[in-house]
C-alpha cells in the first residue's frame, strides 16, 4: 500500500460533475482530491475483501446476540422500536448496503472502526467519480470496484417484492444526500423497478386510509430513505413506524448493526479477533481489560467523526465537537493508523446485498476523519 502524487485532469471539475459529483469543493475546501491516490497489491485487496466479508457476518452473528440477550437499551435503541426490529429481523427484511471504515497499512491486519450500515455516504465517489478516474488515467490498472453493478444486482433481487414504485429521498436542500440519493435511484431503475424522489420531510401518513403517502396522497409501499432510523423514531410519525406497513430500506433491523454499541457485543463474542480492535461500554473495564491503553471515546449513535474523543497517557490528545452521545459512549483501543505524507486514510470497504465489492478512502491531517475529509482515489 503506497500513496502517490498524481496530476489531476486538466478539466477534472467537468468531469466529476458530468458522472454526478457536483459536491466537490464544498465550502471552498478540496473534497474530491486526484492530486494524490493510493496504490495496492492485489493480495491487500483480497485481505481487505475477506476482512469486510467476515466482519459482515460477524456483526450479523452478534445483532443475533443483542436480540437474543435483550441488549437494546445497551445500544440505546428506543423501547418504541423494539419488538418491530425483531419482527423485521425475523422476516430478513431487505437490505441494500453499508460500508466498513477500515484502519489499514498494508503491514497488519485490517481493523473495524465502525459500520456505517444505514445511512453510509462516499457511494457516488467510490462507485462512479474514481472509475472514472482509473479509465482516464491509469486504464491499464484495476480497482476494487463493481459496487454499481452489484446495487443493481440487488435491486433485481427486491423486484419481485416490490408492488407499485420505490420512492427514494433524503433531507431537502442537502446536495450531497440528493446525489447519492439520484445515483441510488438510477441504480434501481436500471434493475428495472418504477422509481420516484420523495424527501424525507415530505413523507407523509394518512391515518384515514392507515398508510404513509406522498405528496399526490398515494401510498408509500417502499421507501429508501437517506436518513438515520435513530432519527426516523423522533420524527412526528413515529408513532406509525410500529405499523410496519411500509416496506423501508435499509430495514429496521439495520439499527442493530449502524450503532457503535455493537463494539463491545463484538469484542466480547470474538476476543482477540484479529479485524476487531477492544472495545467496551464502560471506560472503567476499558481500564480494568486494557490497563495504559490509548483509546477513542465513541457516541453509540454519531455521524461524520462528530463527538469523538482520543486519549493516551491519560491525557485528551484530540477532540470534534457536535451534538451527539445522549444515548451514551463506548470506548474503544485507538487504531494503529499509518501517516502517508502526513495524511491518515481510513479505508471504506463498501458491503452490497451482503457481499464486499468496493473501496473508497477518506484521509485527513488528523486521527479523526470529518465530513470535509478528503476522498482519494485507489488503484491496484
Amino acid at each position: 500500500m503506497k500513496r502517490i502524487r498524481c496530476s489531476p485532469r486538466p478539466d477534472w471539475q467537468a468531469k466529476v460533475e458530468k458522472v454526478g459529483l457536483t459536491y466537490h469543493t464544498p465550502e471552498g475546501q478540496a473534497y474530491w482530491d486526484e492530486s494524490a491516490c493510493y496504490q495496492f497489491e492485489r493480495r491487500e485487496i483480497d485481505e481487505l475483501a475477506k476482512a469486510a466479508n467476515d466482519l459482515h457476518t460477524m456483526c450479523i452473528e452478534a445483532a443475533d446476540d443483542v436480540i437474543q440477550k435483550n441488549l437494546f437499551s445497551s445500544l440505546g435503541i428506543p423501547e418504541a422500536a423494539v419488538a418491530s426490529i425483531k419482527r423485521s429481523w425475523d422476516r430478513d427484511d431487505f437490505s441494500l448496503y453499508g460500508r466498513f471504515d477500515l484502519a489499514y497499512d498494508g503491514s497488519g491486519a485490517p481493523k473495524m472502526l465502525e459500520y456505517n450500515a444505514d445511512t453510509p455516504t462516499a457511494l457516488v465517489e467510490t462507485a462512479v467519480a474514481q472509475w472514472y478516474w482509473l479509465q482516464d488515467t491509469h486504464s491499464e490498472a484495476d480497482q476494487f470496484n463493481s459496487v454499481h453493478e452489484h446495487l443493481i444486482d440487488a435491486w433485481k433481487k427486491y423486484r419481485p417484492a416490490v408492488s407499485g414504485k420505490v420512492h427514494l429521498g433524503g433531507v431537502g436542500n442537502h446536495l450531497e444526500d440528493a446525489q447519492t440519493v439520484l445515483y441510488i435511484q438510477d441504480t434501481c431503475f436500471q434493475a428495472g423497478l418504477e422509481v420516484e424522489q420523495l424527501y424525507i420531510e415530505d413523507l407523509g401518513f394518512d391515518a384515514r386510509s392507515n398508510r404513509f403517502v406522498d405528496l399526490k396522497g398515494d401510498e408509500v409501499r417502499h421507501y429508501f430513505k437517506l436518513y438515520p432510523w435513530e432519527w426516523m423514531w423522533h420524527e412526528d410519525f413515529a408513532k406509525y413506524l410500529s405499523s410496519e406497513l411500509t416496506h423501508f430500506i435499509e430495514p429496521m433491523w439495520k439499527m442493530l448493526l449502524s450503532n457503535k454499541g455493537l463494539l463491545p457485543v463484538l469484542w466480547q463474542k470474538y476476543p482477540n479477533h484479529p479485524n476487531l480492535l477492544p472495545a467496551y461500554f464502560t471506560l472503567e473495564e476499558f481500564q480494568q481489560k486494557q490497563p495504559q491503553t490509548g483509546y477513542a471515546r465513541k457516541p453509540k449513535l454519531s455521524r461524520e467523526g462528530a463527538n469523538i474523543t482520543l486519549v493516551e497517557h491519560g491525557k485528551e490528545t484530540l477532540a470534534t465537537p457536535g451534538e451527539y452521545g445522549e444515548e451514551g459512549f463506548v470506548y474503544q483501543t485507538l487504531a494503529p493508523l499509518a501517516g502517508f505524507d502526513g495524511n491518515y486514510p481510513i479505508l471504506g470497504a463498501w458491503i452490497v446485498n451482503h457481499t464486499a465489492c468496493g473501496l473508497g478512502i477518506r484521509e485527513d491531517t488528523t486521527r479523526i476523519t470529518g465530513n470535509l475529509s478528503r476522498f482519494v482515489p485507489h488503484l491496484f
